[in-house]
């Protein structure tokens, strides 16, 4: 066979994968395993360098890749195995030296020593060693740019989509039985009546002892109008009851909770920015007006962000059409936007006060600076992680996916919340960890700050840039809680199993007494002494030890925790209140956990509360030019 017969196959296909790419089409189909996985890295190249938001080198992207295709090669290596790549297509040693043209070049390398390998050591992953090289590209760029392995796709997807499809149930494995802890609100399951307790011992006739979560959820999910029959064991029923159960679509709550206050006040917590966020966001507030609500607040701590459309759209509720409210910018003109409100919002003449911490990225970051910008309303916490960056989603030839970074975000001052990683993605994700306390570390980061990177807002106040939002108001952490007891509890899910055989014993006469009125219980149910005494004991046969002498502090021994008498008696409420909110969760739902946490455990909440005078537009205004640190100490 001559060279040009052996090369024209392989170029023509390049070249119609290329032509396929740069129009927009996304699902090629081959039937090569060799061909997917080549196209695959062919596809990701293009993607980073027509898309990504910075300058991009193909030779370092190259280079990357390859070492990361080598290791991982070298991690395949058993026993006798022994693989020669000196001087080969494969060899990495003179990568650094490499001069290549562009992305075609690059590939065309790359294919070289996959088929060296491949041709040469038949019994290696290629699938592996390809998303190694993949992933080995993204070094190079920001630590939010990430490839998605195809099992996780789907996965991911549902959460960001705000609904999957299954028989609607929040479940635990425990002690390889699993355990209803709630079915979902309208869902399928809480239709049929199947109850917080249940415990599902098979599915479709086949034993469901045993089962990992996964097992689980691959064996309940599934597409909307199939059926799955289950058989359940019931506390304090003699046989195991039948469900054909239909599956239908079940919500993916994007707001934790949303209840009243006071009388006046009302209080939304987001989790994430997913496909429904909006519309769940809306739904919440109308209720709270209804409810009276005259002022809101808007809980965005931990929140990691999600979809900017999703962030936008919230803003919008909180500002007169025509405002400003984000705006992105690329070295790509198609990825550069400013973003006003489209309509007058219906939240516009609100009081508003936003929760962040140093969990609140991104999506929600974007309202949060809107917000503060425009002097809209008060911002409490703790500093923001600092993520302004905006990233599209690709799907690849496998259904695998790609993440990358195309933009960053700009506040309506100017101001990049984005703050630096260029000293690698492990020290990014964990420089939230090395943060003073709040107090310190707010009057640090503004001391730091080059005059380049501070902004003013409407009314004149400064803000800051380049390392996450500076709230209005900092609430320092209360670390004058001890977690010891509660850590314990948790860890050996003392909490859980007190609240689970308390309803396997009590289920019924705690509805009879409770279920219709979950204000009454948030304000008068409490644990009995005889409770007390059944909670303190399982945490002595867990491992903890109570002495009768004073312990200046607890003591931690591999699984063991030592208190004294008197510590125990002074921390018990904590576990207590824990407790009740996991009773509150496994009765009546997710949503009603939060409102008891938060009567038991938000020191931010409650100073929140405290700041209405100072949270209307006239009054943060009145600030401006005072000093830019304001506490709870």
């Amino acid at each position: 066979m001559s060279l040009r017969k052996f090369l024209a196959p392989n170029i023509a296909v390049l070249i119609i994968l290329s032509a396929v790419w740069l129009a927009g089409i996304d699902r090629v189909y081959v039937d090569n395993d060799h061909q997917k996985n080549l196209s695959k890295y062919l596809q990701v190249q293009q993607r980073i360098i027509d898309n990504y938001v910075g300058e991009t080198d193909i030779n370092e992207l190259f280079r990357l890749s390859m070492n990361a295709f080598v290791k991982a090669l070298n991690d395949q290596v058993v026993d006798d195995d022994k693989i020669e790549i000196s001087g080969t297509p494969a060899d990495t040693a003179n990568l650094a030296d490499l001069q290549l043209k562009d992305y075609r070049e690059a590939f065309s390398k790359f294919e070289d020593a996959y088929l060296y390998i491949a041709n040469n050591y038949s019994g290696k992953d290629m699938h592996k060693l390809t998303e190694e090289a993949i992933k080995g590209m993204f070094e190079t760029l920001d630590p939010h740019s990430v490839y998605i392995r195809a099992e996780d796709s789907e996965r991911i997807q549902e959460d960001f989509d705000g609904k999957f499809q299954g028989i609607g149930i929040q479940f635990n494995v425990i002690s390889d039985t699993i355990t209803v802890i709630t079915a979902i609100s309208g869902g399928p399951s809480d239709q049929l009546g199947i109850m917080s307790g249940d415990r599902i011992i098979a599915i479709d006739d086949s034993s469901a002892i045993g089962l990992s979560n996964d097992d689980v959820v691959n064996k309940l999910r599934g597409p909307k109008g199939t059926e799955v029959k289950v058989t359940i064991e019931r506390p304090r029923t003699s046989s195991p009851l039948n469900f054909k159960i239909v599956r239908d679509d079940i919500p993916l709550t994007t707001l934790d909770t949303h209840y009243m206050l006071d009388e006046r006040s009302g209080y939304i917590k987001i989790n994430r920015f997913a496909a429904t966020t909006h519309d769940e966001f809306l739904a919440a507030a109308e209720e709270l007006k209804e409810q009276g609500m005259e002022r809101l607040v808007v809980d965005f701590r931990n929140n990691p962000g999600g979809y900017l459309s999703q962030a936008i759209a919230i803003a919008e509720e909180f500002f007169p059409r025509n405002t400003k409210i984000v705006s992105t910018k690329s070295r790509h003109s198609r990825f550069n936007s400013d973003v006003f409100s489209r309509k007058d919002g219906s939240l516009k003449d609100l009081p508003i006060i936003a929760l962040v911490n140093e969990g609140s990225a991104s999506a929600s970051e974007i309202v949060s600076g809107a917000i503060q910008d425009h002097d809209r309303g008060l911002i409490v916490g703790r500093r923001t992680f600092g993520k302004g960056l905006v990233q599209q989603q690709y799907e690849l030839v496998d259904k695998s996916n790609i993440r990358v970074t195309i933009s960053q975000y700009y506040t309506p001052s100017g101001r990049m919340i984005q703050k630096p990683y260029e000293d690698g993605r492990e020290q990014y994700a964990y420089e939230i960890f090395s943060r003073d306390r709040a107090v310190d570390d707010a009057e640090r980061f503004i001391g730091q700050i080059p005059d380049s990177l501070i902004f003013n807002t409407t009314a004149g106040r400064e803000v800051y840039g380049g390392g996450g939002i500076v709230p209005d108001f900092i609430v320092q952490e209360d670390t004058t809680i001890s977690t010891h007891v509660i850590n314990f509890m948790m860890a050996n899910r003392v909490d859980f199993d007190f609240v689970r055989e308390y309803i396997d014993e009590k289920g019924d006469e705690f509805r009879s007494e409770w279920e219709d009125d979950f204000n009454r219980y948030r304000s008068e149910f409490a644990w009995s002494e005889a409770d007390r005494e059944i909670f303190v004991n399982k945490l002595v046969d867990r491992g903890m030890v109570i002495t009768d002498g004073d312990i200046d502090q607890p003591e931690i021994s591999d699984d063991t925790l030592k208190v004294s008498k008197k510590h125990l008696d002074e921390v018990i409420w904590m576990a207590e209140g824990r407790m009740k909110a996991e009773m509150a969760r496994q009765i009546w739902g997710m949503e009603y956990f939060y409102p008891v946490i938060n009567d038991y455990f938000n020191d931010i909440l409650d100073q929140a509360v405290k700041l209405w005078d100072e949270a209307s537009p006239e009054a943060l205004a009145a600030t401006a030019g005072q000093s830019r640190i304001r506490s709870s100490n």
